[in-house]
């Protein structure tokens, strides 16, 4: 009854309140469904508008561009070096130098020689052609490297895979394939030609899922936002006397999981110059950390902060710049942080600050343990011995490289990222509480005494590296070489232009 008398009291006001919001609902649906056409048109048009046919792994970015032009000229823009933050950008910046104490953490290793900022992907096959840990002997057919070396930087990979097989391409030496590796991480690496879906052409990959019971064929399209990433921001090794790219989380995805896969199967990457350690070297587990991170936790994917949507009139795309979403907060933080842009940088570089101060104490005590450990050996140490000192130093430069080969990691996952550095401390600490335990039985009194590491050239010096005589071969492969190259690629009509 109270009903009743409410209604009759308020009918006109209801009813306005009714008609408004029918109003309302009727024109967000109008546009809804405009929006929807809209998409419909656009798509159609693409496909009416194309200018040329792909079909099957064409690697060439350029003639994908005839048909996607938006997409193409950001994809063009990873060329660009002009964009800086605090710790990182797209700009070239020798790391080594920056952080001498890494050559003494690499001693033994190619990556104590060159070390380097991470460039747009444009920069993918020159920058692997250029760097000092490849050496000179691209034109070498029985040089060091296999053709494993080539995975991730172009899409000549998988064309060269589907060619010759998978198994031949990984075996075959780097040099040997030089002239066919010539364009540039793009198009063909994520995208099927007929209907852009996305695509996964890493063999290693999907191997990786389907060792752990996984299909990855009926990922979601969120999911291969990711995963298409995923193909080479990953951790990784080459197995076996084949070099065959494998991801190793058989076990799981986490820094202790790919370790204890690792000690499984007795992998060891290098032994370290100066304390004989079995080493570890991480790549680049940027999809494994990222996992971790609230904003996957969250339903994000890679390509909502590192490809941020444009629009050019009624056309909305994907920027393929796939830069720090640093440069464009506009397009990528805040559409879904109500902040100022100061506010958001400032939250970036406080989790970035606080994980980088526990990484540069790390790389500090790392360095003094593996030298240390060397002055142990020198004063008469057995392999018994030094069995802890060397098992703890793994594990203790496997968190570091862990989580500072992953360029993203501090922010990606902060909370992880912190965790992961602060057992690497630990663990290095309790290599030097070993250590001092061995020095001890030997009657070595005093202080490990320690060389001056203090730049790039002096650390270099310290670990017996020549470096005039590597860039000297490496300066003769260029002038040689190189020319040669490009040649036998344009012939081959894989670059054009």
């Amino acid at each position: 009854m109270k009903l009743k008398l409410f209604f009759e009291k308020h009918k006109t006001v209801l009813l306005w309140i009714v008609f408004v919001t029918t109003v309302v609902a009727v024109f967000l649906l109008g546009l809804l469904a405009a929006s929807i056409n809209e998409r419909r048109a656009e798509i159609a048009t693409l496909y009416k508008n194309k200018k040329v046919e792909i079909k099957g792994i064409e690697p060439r970015n350029e003639i994908w561009g005839e048909n996607y032009p938006r997409e193409f000229e950001t994809w063009k823009k990873t060329s660009e070096m002009d964009f800086s933050s605090k710790h990182l950008g797209n700009t070239e910046k020798d790391v080594l130098e920056q952080r001498p104490a890494m050559v003494i953490l690499w001693a033994g290793y190619a990556f104590s020689q060159d070390y380097g900022e991470p460039r747009g992907h444009s920069y993918a096959v020159t920058d692997v052609v250029r760097t000092l840990r490849t050496g000179a002997p691209m034109n070498d057919k029985d040089g060091p490297q296999p053709g494993t070396c080539w995975s991730c930087k172009s899409p000549d990979v998988p064309r060269m895979m589907a060619e010759m097989g998978v198994e031949k391409f990984y075996s075959v030496k780097w040099g040997s394939l030089g002239s066919e590796i010539v364009n540039p991480i793009g198009c063909a690496d994520c995208h099927e030609p007929e209907t852009m879906n996305l695509q996964i052409s890493s063999p290693a990959l999907k191997e990786a899922y389907d060792r752990m019971g996984k299909d990855i064929s009926a990922s979601p399209i969120q999911d291969m936002r990711s995963l298409a990433c995923a193909q080479c921001h990953v951790e990784y090794y080459f197995k076996g006397e084949g070099k065959y790219l494998t991801f190793p989380w058989d076990s799981g995805m986490t820094v202790e999981a790919i370790e204890k896969y690792y000690d499984n199967i007795e992998f060891t990457d290098w032994t370290h110059k100066l304390s004989k350690a079995p080493m570890l070297k991480a790549q680049h587990p940027d999809f494994e950390l990222f996992r971790m991170g609230p904003h996957a936790q969250r339903g994000l994917a890679c390509a909502d902060c590192h490809m941020p949507y444009k629009t050019e009139g009624a056309i909305k795309f994907s920027d393929h710049q796939l830069v720090s979403p640093l440069k464009y907060i506009d397009r990528t933080c805040q559409t879904c942080h109500r902040e100022t842009t100061e506010k958001l940088v400032s939250y970036v570089y406080e989790y970035q600050d606080k994980a980088l101060e526990i990484r540069d104490r790390v790389e500090s005590e790392l360095a003094k343990t593996h030298i240390g450990a060397k002055f142990a050996w020198d004063n008469g140490a057995g392999e018994k011995q030094m069995e802890k000192v060397l098992k703890l130093l793994r594990a203790a430069q496997w968190r570091w490289d862990f989580a500072v080969a992953s360029h993203g990691a501090s922010f990606h996952a902060p909370v992880e990222t912190q965790r992961i550095l602060a057992h690497s401390l630990d663990k290095t600490y309790q290599a030097q509480i070993e250590l001092n335990k061995v020095l001890s039985s030997l009657g070595v009194k005093g202080e490990i005494p320690m060389p001056d590491i203090s730049t790039k050239e002096k650390a270099q010096s310290y670990i017996g590296l020549d470096m005039k005589d590597l860039r000297e071969k490496k300066d003769e492969f260029n002038k040689s070489i190189v020319p040669s190259w490009k040649e036998k690629a344009t012939a081959n009509k894989r670059l054009l232009r």
